[in-house]
């Protein structure tokens, strides 16, 4: 036999054992456990220790009050263990119950142990104990010194057809004492059996080999059987498309994203988690989950509205180009070549969106996973250093307060382990949704880059005329508005409904945790009630003490075996509701959603037929408001009908339990107290007596259980009004208002604008406005993480408080200080934790909403503003690139300019040339300069008279689009002015867009025609420079000047050049003068002249050069000296520096 161990949290260890048994014990416990020598304790991570008999399973449990669910507080150890031996058809268990009172310092005597082992399905054949009829044997214990362990050991076997395969069996201990200072305490040891198939293989190695030839020929006939029909359906397939292609030459649409199964199996896996919430057995986990189940839901929410964006964004460029075809301005082949390049654009997005989904995933998982290690460690370097701390502090004190103080401790640390985890948790979730929406966001930039990109290279390639282009590309942008229009009304419906959704999950749950307090205040009711009944028979003296107890006994078994009862049957029938859920709500919820995915589909069929955009938007406003609203409607049916079958369930089942504990109570204890010669008047007032207590408290938790169901439904109509979709279309409406003028304010400040950069203007500001929506995801994680981050530095501040108290003793009372040093400490220290640990429990300040509402709202205004800014920048920096390289160019026809007149003056005062022959020279270049002036004056005229005929057709269309008034009806004479003026002001609007929209585009038309006059003048501009280019070079020839002293001039007259420009402006200006000196090098007199030219202008060349030199010295000296002293300032006061500011500004030679 072998043993394998799973270790699970919360120190739930599970043994899988070779046969036809499984045990599994809890082990709960933090400290020393003492088990007896033959079962060696097995915690957490322990392996387990090989045995030849078989492998042994352990069960601890630690002293808790109720309902035993933390660590070991006083030192007991409550165990059960199990030790199987035998073949598989006769399997033995050897079971040991052991309680140990060790010797800590928590430790007390303990006084009437009982302990109640649940048999049910064992067939018991040694054991010491009391066996009921109702599958519970008792032992009992009188009394149990510290030090001492109490064990009781039985053989028990189980029938191996009383389970079948994967079937468990939990038959929980449970341990009740007394102690001096406490009242009674209850222990319980979980301990689970499960059946586990056992599979015998009989090898036959000729029906092996005859299995397998028969497979092999088979599986060779079906390989061949299918290659034959693949081939002929691809044969079949190929020429249907052929065919479908002759008969319907038009381009379809593919079906929309947005209607794949993908998100409809995860709609259906979300909702699936929702019945697993419901049918929990951990009531205080829900809401915990249910948060979780709703951000992934609002996620899901979030990628099926980009899918439908995306689809929607697809279909009207296959809209807008229908279009133009029925228009006449594109054809169609031009509009498949088009087409099939969109949608080879739009595949490669899709792969890149998947690939870059994939690694941020990746990326984001492993450093949540670092941060997670990280905040732990740390955690627990705190929790160390506290609880070392804390023992220094209890070392002087008795041991029932160090019990005390430890166990407050360790209550504190995993309340402060819970906070950590839930803080992680929303960090991860903000981190995801982040990374969601940049995803997102980029998609949409994308997918405009593309459209914006094929629309150029059509144009670049001829098959897209200009104005076509300019007018599809018009058409798209006032298309992306109503888009942009219709997916915030989206969003705003799914947020209300998902809000509502949740909101009516939340209180279904709560509701449900309110009946299960209801319940259970009922159970306990009853089985007090038992208690009492003895009690008080004993204290009027009709029961002796021996007689209580053995009553006590019986009644405490029958309440265990009751309650033990219960919890397997919700148990059991529970994993049956949740099956029988699943599929109903699987069912109903998918035929809704294929009855949805056809008219959605539909939709997109007919958007081939639809006459314009806004018509096929309108159709999808329509459909999805109507299909959002079916299915919510749906959803909240389900769910509640999921609440009402489970509580019929638990109702019914607890109501059950409750009767027989009423009725252990009137019947069987009230016999058994009657043969005892219990008076019945005084039986018969107590039973009333009871009666009335129990009506009592049925009504008190009804009447809580519905002034906490009105609460609820207060909260979910307040949440139901913040997330009005009316208010947050609205409030959308205005933000795209605003942001609109805003850039439109930012667009009618550029000086000049060419078409390329107009287009690349309005692809930004376009890639800002699909930005201006809200996701769902990300704002309610953001509200979470800011709500939790706020909380924790509030309680960080209250404890920084209780710390600083704690460690100034003269704050405390003065009774404090007349006590003991170390009791006064452990005292302070316990008052701390107490306190601490009344944090977690308090509510934030009221105020806390509040601050996370305008801490989103700060937020999302400074995303606004600095969208604002960058967009702004960008305009800017494009001005400043169009004046820049104006201005060098200006800059370099004023140096040429400078050099002409410094070589015209050197060779008219060497007398190279006569003062006659350079003006012959200069008048040389006079007919190139009117030329070039007779040019520009044609341009300009060509260019008015297109702006003349541009604006009288704008006029002319805004005159014929305009909103006229038409004739008014035949109505009294006296009314016909009052109904034109009303004419008048119901078509104001409307004219004052039109105005509004005419405005804008005589800017856009202003800037174009700026940015033209500025091409015809940096056109100029280079043909003047190109003109004084050659006169230098000529020039320059003339006076043989060498290379490096024409590089200095030109760093003389081009301060702000660098140097790769002076070096290009050389080369240039050298270029005809190295031509000239090869041409005449074969000439002897030539060469001879050249040298005497050169000799002859020798010393202007050396005395320029020395000139330069010395200026450039004398500039590097000032800069030195101006650098020192503004080095030396860096040190002096602000009243120092605006004093001397002037003076070291009149030193800068900058």
């Amino acid at each position: 036999m072998g043993a394998t161990g799973l270790t699970g949290t919360g120190g739930q260890a599970t043994w899988v054992l070779a046969g036809n048994i499984l045990a599994a014990a809890l082990v709960l416990g933090v400290g020393p456990c003492a088990l007896p020598p033959s079962f060696p304790a097995l915690g957490p991570g322990s392996p387990s220790p090989p045995d030849p008999v078989g492998p042994r399973a352990s069960s601890q449990h630690s002293d808790i009050s109720r309902d035993a669910q933390g660590p070991s507080e006083n030192g007991v150890i409550f165990q059960k263990c199990s030790l199987v031996s035998g073949q598989s058809e006769s399997q033995t268990m050897h079971v040991q119950l052991s309680v140990n009172n060790t010797r800590t310092p928590m430790s007390a005597n303990l006084s009437d142990l009982l302990v109640l082992d649940d048999i049910t399905g064992l067939t018991v054949k040694e054991s010491p104990g009391n066996v009921t009829q109702e599958g519970i044997q008792t032992f009992r214990k009188r009394f149990l010194q510290v030090g001492e362990c109490y064990s009781v050991s039985y053989m028990a076997s189980l029938d191996p057809t009383a389970l079948g395969p994967g079937e468990s069996l939990d038959l929980p201990a449970q341990l009740i004492f007394q102690r001096p200072s406490q009242n009674r305490t209850q222990l319980r040891a979980r301990f689970t059996i499960t059946v586990e198939e056992k599979i015998m293989v009989l090898p036959n190695h000729g029906l092996h080999t005859a299995g397998f030839i028969a497979a092999f020929l088979i599986s060779f006939l079906l390989t061949l059987a299918a290659l034959f029909f693949l081939a002929r359906g691809r044969c079949l397939q190929g020429s249907m498309l052929l065919r479908c292609r002759v008969q319907h030459p038009e381009n379809k649409l593919e079906p929309s994203p947005f209607t794949s199964a993908n998100g409809v199996s995860q709609d259906l896996s979300l909702n699936d988690q929702l019945v697993a919430i419901l049918t929990s057995e951990e009531p205080g986990s829900m809401l915990q989950a249910l948060e979780e189940l709703e951000i992934a839901t609002l996620n899901q929410a979030d990628a099926d509205l980009e899918a439908c964006r995306n689809q929607i964004s697809k279909d009207i460029i296959a809209l807008l180009m229908k279009n133009l075809i029925s228009g006449g301005h594109l054809s169609l082949q031009t509009e498949r070549k088009m087409a099939a390049a969109f949608k080879k654009q739009f595949l490669l997005l899709e792969n890149e969106i998947q690939e870059e989904y994939e690694r941020k995933m990746l990326a984001l998982t492993a450093e949540c996973d670092l941060e997670v290690r990280k905040k732990t460690e740390n955690q627990y370097q705190r929790e160390m250093v506290a609880m070392e701390e804390a023992e220094e502090v209890l070392k002087r004190v008795s041991e029932r307060s160090a019990a005390e103080c430890s166990s407050l401790l360790r209550t504190l640390h995993g309340l402060e382990q819970e906070d950590l985890q839930r803080s992680l948790t929303l960090q991860q979730a903000e981190d995801f949704a982040q990374a969601h929406r940049q995803l997102a966001v980029f998609q949409r930039n994308e997918l405009h880059s593309i459209v914006y990109t094929q629309i150029q290279s059509a144009v670049a390639k001829g098959e897209l005329r200009p104005e076509v282009a300019k007018m599809l590309l018009q058409d798209y942008s006032k298309t992306q508005e109503s888009i942009e229009e219709l997916m915030d009304f989206f969003q705003a419906t799914k947020r209300y409904h998902l809000s509502k959704r949740f909101g009516h999950r939340e209180y279904l749950v709560q509701r449900l945790q309110a009946m299960e307090t209801r319940v259970q205040g009922l159970l306990s009711t009853a089985a007090t009630q038992l208690t009492s009944l003895i009690h008080k028979h004993e204290r009027a003296g009709y029961l002796d003490e021996d007689q209580m107890e053995m009553l006590l006994e019986r009644a405490q078994t029958e309440t265990f075996s009751i309650k033990q009862k219960l919890d397997n049957d919700l148990k059991q029938e529970k994993k049956r509701l949740h099956q029988k859920l699943i599929t109903k709500r699987r069912r109903e919820l998918l035929q809704k959603h294929k009855e949805q995915q056809k008219e959605q589909v539909s939709l997109g069929e007919a958007s081939s037929t639809a006459e314009d955009a806004i018509q096929y938007l309108q159709q999808w406003r329509s459909v999805m408001a109507e299909h959002t609203t079916a299915l919510e409607e749906l959803q909240e049916r389900l769910d509640q009908a999921a609440l009402d079958d489970l509580r019929v369930l638990t109702v019914s089942l607890s109501e059950k339990a409750t009767e027989e504990l009423r009725r252990l109570q009137s019947t069987a204890m009230t016999q058994e107290l009657l043969k005892r010669s219990a008076p019945w008047l005084f039986l018969q007032q107590i039973l009333e007596e009871h009666s009335r207590e129990s009506a009592a408290r049925t009504a008190q938790l009804e009447a809580e259980e519905r002034e906490r169901g009105q609460e609820l439904v207060q909260g979910v109509r307040q949440r139901l009004q913040q997330d009005a979709p009316e208010a947050c279309t609205e409030e959308q409406a205005e933000l795209r208002h605003w942001e609109h003028l805003v850039f439109t304010k930012l667009c009618s400040a550029a000086i000049s604008l060419s078409e390329e950069d107009l287009l690349r203007v309005r692809q930004e500001a376009q890639g800002c406005f699909t930005q201006l929506d809200r996701s769902l995801a990300l704002p309610r994680v953001r509200a979470r993480v800011l709500q939790q981050q706020m909380q924790m530095t509030w309680r960080e501040a209250e404890f920084r408080k209780l710390d600083q108290a704690l460690a100034v003793p003269e704050l405390q009372s003065k009774s404090r200080k007349l006590r003991s040093k170390g009791r006064g400490k452990a005292d302070l220290l316990k008052k701390n934790l107490e306190d601490k640990i009344r944090l977690f429990e308090e509510r934030a300040p009221e105020d806390l909403a509040d601050q996370v509402r305008g801490e989103l709202l700060q937020e999302r205004v400074q995303r606004l503003e600095a969208q604002e800014a960058h967009f702004a920048e960008s305009l800017v920096a494009l001005q400043f690139q169009k004046v820049a390289r104006a201005a060098e160019t200006l800059s370099v026809y004023t140096a040429l300019l400078s050099i002409q007149d410094l070589l015209l003056g050197e060779l008219s005062e060497s007398e190279t040339l006569t003062k006659s022959a350079c003006v012959q020279i200069l008048e040389s270049h006079r007919p190139e300069l009117l030329e070039l002036e007779r040019m520009l004056e044609d341009r300009l005229v060509q260019q008015e008279e297109a702006e003349q005929r541009r604006v009288l057709e704008s006029r002319q269309r805004w005159a014929a689009d305009g909103p006229a008034l038409g004739e008014p009806e035949e109505i009294d004479p006296e009314r016909q002015v009052s109904a034109v003026l009303r004419q008048a002001l119901n078509k104001g609007q409307k004219l004052l867009e039109q105005y509004q929209q005419r405005v804008r585009e005589e800017q856009q038309n202003g800037a174009v025609l700026e940015d033209s006059l500025e091409s015809m003048e940096t056109d100029t501009m280079a043909s003047l420079c190109s003109q004084g280019l050659r006169l230098v070079s000529y020039l320059s020839r003339m006076t043989m000047v060498p290379g490096g002293t024409l590089l200095r001039l030109l760093s003389v007259v081009l301060p702000a050049a660098s140097q790769p420009q002076l070096l290009a402006l050389l080369d240039a200006v050298s270029e005809k003068h190295s031509d000239h000196t090869a041409e005449n090098e074969s000439g002897g007199e030539q060469a001879q002249a050249e040298q005497g030219k050169r000799r002859k202008h020798q010393s202007w060349w050396k005395a320029l050069d020395s000139r330069f030199r010395a200026d450039l010295v004398s500039q590097g000296l000032e800069r030195m000296l101006w650098a020192r002293r503004k080095k030396e300032s860096n040190g002096a006061v602000t009243t120092t520096l605006l004093l001397t500011g002037p003076e070291f500004g009149s030193q800068n030679p900058h």
